[in-house]
């Protein structure tokens, strides 16, 4: 439903809001049964996509620290190591590591909002602290049967997405980075599900989930970024085991004038909490969920699609290319802020750098993210060929959808230029094929998984509510 809500920086949630009540109730509550078929669908492509993506990021640098440090610290043998063969360590500090791979590429699934309000893109990546609370619990605690480990899974994903569509975009535009904000409240749902966890230690969970939730823009573009997602899949986790063991905190965390919504954003909308309710409709559902075809800020992706679509249909080569100038409003060039990438992880926030990519490979796929791709001569030199303009007539058409224009002068005077499709691929109107999903985790997967391994990793993916111990799935994202 749209709505125009009107924002006040300083407006105070009400004590009786009710919507730490509310979410307490609905985790406590909702039954696999009550899970519609189509978010079942959807949330198994996730699950998949998730998966493939621990994989792709077990070896990257992020995970890799992490995981080093996790053998160091030692602890109790709860869930898996990821990178580190059959090494088990406690569960948060699984969930840290895991988190961390599962957005190390910033290639995990992007959350859908028709509100007006909210700046196109800018919400959470749903589907990473869920899960990983889920994965690393279901160890902990299995077996796990595959029907409680989605219904544990899409509970978080649920509660996540909600937290983050009714908060006024103030808190990202504050410069909070909302995945590893509200995420922490996704991994807490997913882990106090599996717990079982009810009545106050539900409420003091998430008065713990509340004061853990952090990360900030400005780390963008740094190793710091996929942490924001690990510490809120590991702060999820930490606030459920303590909340579980009679831990106390704020059973109103939530609400109020020093609530999560009042502090972090300025308030809530409502309207919306009034109008919809946890699981009313499900948000996997509508307005729906992205599944990236691209590793990086989701906000390039349109533009990626139309450079594409100019350099095939006009077969440019790379020593074609005079200039390229990008014309978009500030909602994607704030956040896409670097004019030169230097490494694979400026580029995932580089319109230059992606869109060279695309000149040089005609693609922008995960060996062009790699940093003896991006530090190339030839990358250096097409990045400066480009430029990124401030267009004040797409600037007022709003932020609700992801627009922007590319104009490209080719080395003979010819001008080429197009508009980028409102329809971006990877969206609910334009959907990744289940084929193309399972193709992604096996680009996740090069170099890391044998063919079987690979293999059984998507079969038992597609069968999860099949299996009796959904902990399998953390021994098949293990290299082999």
């Amino acid at each position: 439903m749209n709505m125009t809500i009107q924002q006040n920086p300083f407006a105070e949630v009400p004590t009786n809001s009710g919507i730490t009540e509310a979410a307490t109730n609905f985790i406590e509550t909702v039954t696999f049964a009550q899970i519609p078929d189509q978010a079942l669908k959807i949330g198994i492509r996730c699950l998949l996509d998730g998966l493939g993506l621990y994989v792709a990021g077990s070896k990257h640098e992020t995970a890799s620290i992490l995981a080093e440090m996790a053998l160091d610290q030692g602890g109790s043998a709860d869930a898996l190591l990821l990178g580190a063969n059959n090494v088990k360590v406690p569960s948060a500090i699984a969930a840290r590591v895991l988190g961390t791979a599962g957005h190390a590429h910033d290639w995990d699934d992007s959350q859908v909002s028709v509100d007006p309000d909210h700046v196109y893109g800018l919400l959470t990546h749903p589907t990473i602290p869920p899960l990983t609370a889920a994965l690393v619990m279901a160890q902990q605690l299995g077996p796990v049967s595959g029907k409680d480990f989605m219904l544990a899974f899409l509970t978080g994903f649920e509660v996540e997405s909600k937290i983050s569509e009714w908060m006024y975009s103030q808190h990202y535009k504050r410069g909070f980075h909302t995945s590893g904000t509200v995420g922490t409240f996704g991994a807490f749902a997913a882990a106090a599900k599996l717990l079982k966890l009810d009545g106050d230690k539900l409420r003091h969970g998430f008065g713990l989930a509340a004061s853990f939730a952090a990360g900030i823009r400005c780390n963008f573009g740094t190793m710091t970024k996929p942490l924001h997602v690990g510490r809120a899949s590991e702060n999820g986790v930490t606030a459920a085991l303590l909340a579980a063991k009679g831990f106390s905190a704020d059973k109103q965390a939530l609400d109020g004038p020093w609530g999560f919504f009042a502090v972090h954003g300025g308030g809530l909308t409502m309207q919306k909490t009034l109008l919809e309710g946890f699981g009313k409709p499900w948000s996997i559902v509508t307005p729906g969920v992205s599944i990236k075809p691209f590793p990086c800020g989701v906000l390039t992706h349109p533009t990626i699609d139309l450079m594409i679509k100019l350099v095939v249909a006009n077969d440019i080569r790379p020593d074609d290319i005079e200039s390229v100038t990008i014309y978009a409003g500030s909602n994607i060039l704030n956040p896409i802020r670097y004019p030169i990438a230097k490494n694979h992880l400026e580029a995932k926030f580089s319109l230059q750098a992606v869109l060279s990519m695309v000149a040089l490979s005609r693609q922008a796929g995960k060996l062009e993210f790699e940093d003896s791709f991006v530090q190339s001569a030839a990358m250096q030199a097409m990045q400066s060929r480009m430029k990124t303009q401030f267009d004040p007539e797409i600037e007022a058409q709003g932020f609700d959808k992801m627009r922007s224009t590319i104009k490209i002068v080719l080395t003979n005077g010819t001008t080429l230029s197009g508009d980028a499709d409102d329809r971006y691929r990877g969206g609910p109107n334009y959907p990744l094929t289940d084929d193309e999903v399972k193709d992604k985790v096996r680009v996740c997967s090069q170099g890391t998984l044998t063919p079987s391994n690979l293999q059984a990793l998507i079969e038992n993916a597609e069968s999860v509510l099949d299996l009796t111990d959904a902990g399998i799935l953390a021994r098949l994202i293990q290299a082999g």
